[in-house]
Order: C-alpha cells, then sequence, then structure tokens
C-alpha cells in the first residue's frame, strides 16, 4: 500500500486533529450528508497542491481554515499531511517513508514540508509528477465531477486521456520543443535582420579599406625610414649627453682641485700661520725665562734649608738618647749607604728625608729644637721637589721653541712658492670655468634638440604606426653627419604630409573596425546555419515526438478502448462504447465594439482562408434497445455509469497510486451498485482507492470503513471500522 496515512488539522470542517490510516487496498469513508465527507478528497486535493480555490469550494484560503462555532473557537491555520510508504521508491527521494505537509494560515501565506523541511510547491510537485500524482486530474474525482469527462470538449477531453495515459511528459517535451523553435525561428529574423542593418557599413568599410591598402606601401616604407632615423637620432642624442655629462664631471673635478689648490695659496699669503707661531715664540720665551728663575730660588732655597738642617742635627746630638736606639738606626745608616753608594742623587735625597725623619722621631723627647727640626726637613723636602718640576717643564719649554722655529723657517720657503703658483691656478679656474659654461650651453641646445626628438615621435607614432616605437631595433649600417640626418628629417616630414592627405590617419582603426565588421558577418552567417540545423532537428524531434505521441496515444486508446468497452458492458449489461480520434474546425472569438471578447457568440472562418484544427476526442455510444445520437441525450444515471465506466477503464490501463471516488455512485440504482462494487474490487488490485459513498454494495468492498459525524458544535468526527474484524466478532 503506497498511502500510509492522511493527518488533517483545522482543515474545514476538521477542527481537531484527525487521522486517517489506509492499511487496507479499499478505504470507505461514510456518513450523512454535511458531516464533513467531501472534505476528506479536498484535503487531499490541497496537500498535493491544488491551487483553485473554486475546486475546494472556497474563495480564499482563508475559507479552508475552521471558522469556530459556538462550542470550539476558531483556529489560526489549516494544516493537512499524507504519508506514502516509499520502500519501491516510487518517488524519487531516498525514505522509506515520505510526509508531505501544507499549511495555510489566516492571511493566505501557504508553507509547504516535505518530511518536516520546508520546502517549494515547484518541488513538491515535481516529485508527485514522477509518480503520475498531482492535485487535480483523473485520479481524484470530486463530488459532481463525475460525468466532467463527458462534459468536456473534445480537445479538454483529449488533454484528460493524455494525462491518464502518462502522456503529459511527451507534450512538455512537445510544448518545449515549439518555444525553443519559435525561439530559434525568432533568432534567425534577428540575426538577418542584423545581417541588413550591417550590410551597407560593411561595404563603406571596404571601400575604405581598398583606399587604405593602396596607401600602406607608402606607409611601410615610411616605417623603416622613420625606424632608422629615429634609431639614428636617439643614438646621436645618448652619446652626446654622456659626452658633456663625462666632460662636465671632468671639469668638476679639475675645479674642485684648483680651489683647494688657491685656498692653500691664500691661506699661506694671509700670514695668519707666521704671526701664530711668532706669537708662539714670544710667549714660549717668556715662560722659558720664568721657569728657569723659579728653578734658581727653588735651588737656592734648597741649599738654605740644607744648611739648616744640619746646625741643628749637630745641636740634637747632645740630647739624651738611649744607647740601644743609637745603635740600631746608625746600622739602618750604613746598611742603606752601602746599598746607595753607587745611587744617584735624588735617591740619595730620599734616604736622607727618611733617615732625618726617622731621626727627629727618636729624638723629639730628647730635645726641644725637634719641632724645628721637623719644619725644617718638610721645607726642604718641598723645595726639593719645586726644583725637580721645574727643571723638567724648562727643558720641555727649550724643546717646543726650538721646534716651532725650525717649523717657521720651514712655512717661509713654502709661502713663496704658493704665491707664484697663485697667479697661475687663478688663470685655470677662469679657463675651467669657460669651457664648462659651454659644456652647459651644448646640454641646454642639446635638451631641444631631445624635446624635439620627443615630439617628433609622439605626432608619427599616431600616423605612421605604433610600431616606429620599436626603433631600437632597427638595423644602422653607417652613421650618417648630422647635415645628412636633418635632410632626411625635411624628406619624411613631406612623406608624413602625403600621408596626412591620403587619409591615413586612424587607418588602424578603419582596418580593425573592417575586421570586426567581416568577423561579424561571418559569425552571423555562421549562426544563420547554426539556427537553421537547430531549426530542422527541433522540427525533426516535434515530429518525432508527435508520432510517438501519436503512437502511444493510439495505443492508449485502443487499450482504454478495450476496457471502456468492458465495463460499458458491465454497467449495461451490454451495449458498446469506443473512443474517437476527430479533428475539430477552431473558431476565431468575436469581439464586442468595445474591444472585449465576446463570451457567447464566435466569428465564422471567411471564405478563402484557411481553416485551423485541433484534434480531440469524441466519445460513441450503443446502450441496448436504445438509439443515442449524442452524450446530452442521456439520462443522469446513464451519464453516471457512461463516466464511472470511462474513468475505471483509464485507471485500469495506466493505474494511479491511488484513486479518490466521492460519491460517483449516488446515481446508480441497487443492480448497477453491485456492478459498481465489483468494478471496485477489480480495481483495488491495482490502485489503492478512498471511495466516499452512502452506498451499501460499496461499502461491503471496503477493508476499512471511516464513519464521519458532525455534533452540535460543527465539528467533524471519525469513527473506523475494521470491517474483517467486525465480521469475525459478528460470527
Amino acid at each position: 500500500m503506497l498511502l500510509s496515512r492522511l493527518e488533517i488539522a483545522g482543515f474545514k470542517s476538521f477542527a481537531k486533529k484527525t487521522v486517517f490510516d489506509f492499511g487496507t487496498s479499499v478505504i470507505a469513508v461514510v456518513g450523512p450528508n454535511g458531516s464533513g465527507k467531501s472534505n476528506v478528497a479536498e484535503s487531499i486535493r490541497f496537500v498535493l497542491g491544488e491551487q483553485s480555490m473554486k475546486s475546494m469550494r472556497g474563495k480564499r484560503g482563508e475559507d479552508l481554515i475552521w471558522n469556530g462555532s459556538t462550542a470550539v473557537p476558531r483556529a489560526s491555520r489549516a494544516s493537512v499531511a499524507i504519508v506514502f510508504n516509499n520502500k519501491n521508491r516510487f518517488l524519487n527521494i531516498d525514505f522509506d517513508e515520505v510526509s508531505i505537509e501544507r499549511v495555510v494560515h489566516r492571511d493566505g501565506a501557504n508553507e509547504y514540508r516535505l518530511n518536516g523541511s520546508v520546502v517549494r510547491l515547484k518541488d513538491i510537485l515535481e516529485l508527485l509528477a514522477g509518480a503520475n500524482i498531482g492535485q487535480s486530474g483523473h485520479h481524484i474525482i470530486s463530488q459532481g465531477e463525475a460525468d466532467k469527462i463527458l462534459s468536456a470538449s473534445v480537445r479538454d477531453r483529449r488533454e484528460m486521456l493524455e494525462d491518464a495515459l502518462g502522456l503529459k511528459v511527451y507534450q512538455y517535451k512537445k510544448d518545449e520543443s515549439i518555444r525553443k523553435l519559435e525561439k530559434t525561428e525568432e533568432n534567425m529574423r534577428q540575426v538577418e535582420a542584423l545581417r541588413r542593418e550591417i550590410a551597407p557599413h560593411l561595404r563603406f568599410l571596404k571601400k575604405q579599406v581598398e583606399k587604405i591598402e593602396k596607401s600602406e606601401e607608402l606607409r611601410t616604407a615610411a616605417v623603416e625610414r622613420y625606424k632608422v632615423y629615429f634609431k639614428r637620432e636617439d643614438e646621436y642624442l645618448s652619446s652626446a649627453k654622456k659626452r658633456i655629462e663625462l666632460g662636465l664631471s671632468e671639469r668638476r673635478a679639475e675645479l674642485d682641485a684648483v680651489h683647494r689648490d688657491v685656498e692653500e695659496a691664500k691661506a699661506v699669503l694671509a700670514g695668519t700661520q707666521e704671526d701664530k707661531r711668532a706669537q708662539k715664540i714670544v710667549t714660549l720665551s717668556n715662560e722659558l725665562d720664568s721657569v728657569r728663575m723659579k728653578r734658581a730660588d727653588a735651588t737656592r732655597k734648597s741649599a738654605r734649608v740644607q744648611g739648616q738642617l744640619e746646625a741643628l742635627a749637630r745641636v740634637t746630638q747632645r740630647a739624651s738618647v738611649s744607647a740601644s736606639e743609637v745603635a740600631r738606626l746608625a746600622d739602618e745608616g750604613e746598611l742603606a749607604l752601602v746599598r746607595l753608594a753607587q745611587a744617584p742623587l735624588t735617591e740619595l735625597v730620599t734616604f736622607a728625608k727618611g733617615f732625618m725623619s726617622k731621626l727627629r722621631a727618636l729624638t723629639q723627647s730628647a730635645s726641644s729644637g725637634d719641632g724645628d727640626l721637623a719644619s725644617l726637613q718638610k721645607e726642604h723636602d718641598d723645595a726639593v721637589r719645586d726644583e725637580k718640576m721645574l727643571t723638567e717643564e724648562e727643558q720641555r719649554l727649550a724643546t717646543e721653541l726650538e721646534g716651532i722655529r725650525t717649523e717657521l723657517d720651514s712655512a717661509r720657503v713654502k709661502e713663496r712658492e704658493k704665491e707664484r703658483a697663485l697667479f697661475e691656478l687663478t688663470s685655470a679656474e677662469r679657463e675651467i670655468r669657460h669651457r664648462m659654461a659651454s659644456l652647459d650651453a651644448e646640454r641646454d641646445r642639446l635638451k631641444l634638440e631631445e624635446d624635439e626628438f620627443k615630439r617628433e615621435l609622439a605626432e608619427a607614432a599616431p600616423l605612421i604606426g605604433r610600431e616606429i616605437l620599436s626603433y631600437q631595433s632597427a638595423h644602422v649600417p653607417t652613421v650618417i653627419a648630422r647635415d645628412e640626418q636633418e635632410r632626411e628629417k625635411r624628406d619624411l616630414e613631406k612623406v608624413k604630409i602625403r600621408l596626412e592627405e591620403m587619409g591615413m590617419a586612424g587607418g588602424d582603426e578603419v582596418m580593425k573596425e573592417y575586421r570586426e565588421a567581416t568577423e561579424r558577418e561571418a559569425f552571423l552567417e555562421k549562426e544563420i546555419g547554426d539556427l537553421t540545423t537547430s531549426s530542422v532537428q527541433l522540427k525533426s524531434l516535434i515530429a518525432d515526438l508527435e508520432h510517438e505521441l501519436s503512437k502511444r496515444f493510439d495505443d492508449g486508446i485502443h487499450a482504454i478502448n478495450a476496457e471502456f468497452a468492458r465495463f460499458f458492458g458491465l454497467m449495461f449489461d451490454g451495449g458498446s462504447a469506443a473512443l474517437t480520434r476527430v479533428k475539430e474546425v477552431v473558431r476565431k472569438p468575436r469581439f464586442t465594439d468595445d474591444g472585449a471578447e465576446s463570451e457567447d457568440e464566435v466569428e465564422d472562418t471567411e471564405v478563402g482562408e484557411e481553416k485551423d484544427f485541433v484534434e480531440g476526442i469524441e466519445i460513441s455510444l450503443n446502450i441496448p434497445r436504445k438509439r443515442i445520437k449524442s452524450l446530452v441525450m442521456l439520462s443522469g444515471g446513464e451519464r453516471a455509469l457512461t463516466s464511472i465506466a470511462l474513468i475505471f477503464a483509464m485507471s485500469s490501463v495506466n493505474p494511479p497510486p491511488f484513486l479518490v471516488l466521492d460519491e460517483t455512485d449516488a446515481a446508480l440504482d441497487e443492480a448497477n451498485s453491485r456492478r459498481y462494487g465489483d468494478m471496485v474490487k477489480a480495481l483495488s488490485d491495482k490502485s489503492q482507492l478512498m471511495v466516499i459513498t452512502h452506498n451499501r454494495e460499496t461499502m461491503s468492498r471496503a477493508g476499512i470503513l471511516y464513519g464521519v459525524t458532525m455534533g452540535g458544535d460543527g465539528v467533524s468526527k471519525v469513527l473506523s471500522v475494521k470491517l474483517e474484524e467486525a465480521v469475525k466478532v459478528a460470527k
């Protein structure tokens, strides 16, 4: 069983959630009139994507939502979910169970969910179309639509049969191919229009190109001559620039050297160094005399203090000192004298100072003159030290004075030489500056020539061609004189004027435009060829599709006719019925004076005008004991029997996954009800059926019976009974 269950919540009279389980091949929905049975069939239409509110007995989406009653408040939304068993993958999705849900809100917004995920309506329709399921069609017959196929036009009846036979895919392909063919033919017309549009311009460009080609030889020769001219001019400018820069660099170096020599000579002649040396000699002489006088004073002072020390020493010898101490001091003095026998005077003086210091320390308590001895000894030591320092300073000053005098003599000789060279350096500086001025003037002139070269290059490139910019690659056999180069320049100016008069300016653009126009013409010609080929292929494809569609339709009609005749014979206890293909003239609509299309009048085709035909299906009947010339002569019951026979015949040839029949047996009598029930039972072997009925015979063929009732609150309620279990309980 492909249809598992149906869940309804808030849809029309089903205010509360209601679940229908489809566990058998035939399910019957019964109940009194107005209880909401037909709402079950409409809920299936709704969840499968039906967009026509009229088909669901409403005007707006809000009409499909439970509107409330005195006992139950109205709902804000309605939802219907249908669940399929997809273990055999009859739906092209990788789930064993597929749930499709549609929700409508009070503002008219709709939501679609596939296994709980929000999707588009297009996704739902594409998924169901692959399994021959649609939101409407022959597999959902609502109440009052049983004889719809009988009332339809021959064209609509053909479309119903194509849908029932599963030929819509071919029709879609055919329609798509026709649209592509129309688009291709439109493209062909546009391409032809483009070709006609560019043809005059192409002819004009061709004449321009012929004119350009005549001047191409002159331009080519000019290009080569310009390359050689520019190459020679560039080499001349480069070499001259290098020569001038090198000359300026050499002159600058010479000028810097002369500047240094001139400054040195001027410094010597200024005499600043000689004056400084003379002043230094005077200063050093004065300092030397002063140091000599100070050294003499220090010598005299040292001798005087030495005499006083000797006199004081004689006095202190008479002082009382222990014999052992005097002996020890004498021993130390003797040892020191032996060691200092060959020592210089300074070391002897140092020894004497130390010995006297020890002697004073030994005898200071023995004589009252000990304090004077220490004071004199310190004064003597200071005088000796000053004498030594002044002697060293005297020697340094004498040496420095001698060096300055020698340097002064040498500087006087150099100054005389610098004075002789100063005049020569001044003259050389003037000569170098004059040569540098000449080089600067030549550089300025070369700059003007370089600007003229750039201007000529900028003017010639657009006129002669951009290839002259690659003049560096030109081969220059010999270097010519400047006057010859000037003559070549004048000749090239004449060539340039001739090219301007011939209209060579922008020649490349004209050639480019001509090539583009020619290429476009070739492209359009190729497009015409491709479009013609595509048109032929599309026409062949349409013919093949029409042939295949016709063949399959013929086979389907043949199969349906066999089943139709069988079911018709069962329903009418004899007789015959058949579907035949007919062609009907398409009549043009008549328009009113205000331009609106009239609904009830048509305009006949004028004499001589080509007529259009549409192919359709006509139904021919032969009822026992009656002569029927058209379908309008059938009674209500006969129309119902005929419709049921045809619907069952179509469902038998191409069985849909499920079939919903809403009170299609309402007009049948008891005998025909039994036949109808037998047909339902036979069809249930191929499709799953849900029948909404009041007929007991039809109910007896169902496996599950759903009873729909409605209480005082206006809410539809469902009771279910499995007939097999009920029979067992009854037994």
